[in-house]
């Protein structure tokens, strides 16, 4: 059943660190139970680590890092006369900084536990691999691709 009316925008604030929309979603990901501080620590102390092994601004590294995740295309499921068709469309680019801040934060919380102590440790090495073009978020990224490009020709099922 579709919605009575659109959905209201919801805005929030700049981060007040590095005065970034971006670094606020970041922070909001990777927030849980609602301890803001404590996410805010993390990423936070990921940035530091950027700066310390990089030797660069971490923000440079950051939206590199997000521009390199970022989705062109998707695929949406779209039933037609019985079947469901993967039908590929391109996404906006809120969804798009969703997607990529979502799949950076899952990534680096998959990494081992063996070879990084804390989620400080795995974040900072997930956007230094996202910033080289390669780690989870990125192949992640490539796999949704893949995925829409071999069903380019249901593409003409768009709604």
């Amino acid at each position: 059943m579709p919605r009575k009316s659109i959905a209201k925008k919801r805005t929030i604030d700049k981060d007040l660190v590095y005065n970034s929309f971006l670094v606020t979603k970041l922070v909001n990901r990777v927030m849980r139970s609602g301890k803001k501080s404590i996410a805010r620590k993390h990423v936070y102390g990921a940035f530091e680590a950027i700066r310390e092994k990089l030797k660069i601004d971490p923000m440079i590294v950051f939206e590199k890092a997000i521009a390199n995740i970022k989705p062109r295309v998707e695929v949406r499921s779209r039933r037609v006369g019985g079947a469901a068709y993967q039908v590929p469309i391109l996404v906006r680019t809120s969804r798009q900084d969703s997607l990529s801040i979502r799949w950076l934060v899952t990534a680096a919380r998959k990494r081992p536990n063996k070879e990084y102590h804390t989620f400080m440790e795995k974040l900072a090495a997930e956007l230094i691999d996202a910033y080289q073009e390669k780690g989870g978020a990125f192949e992640k990224k490539l796999e949704v691709e893949k995925i829409a490009a071999a069903n380019r020709a249901f593409s003409h099922l768009k709604w």
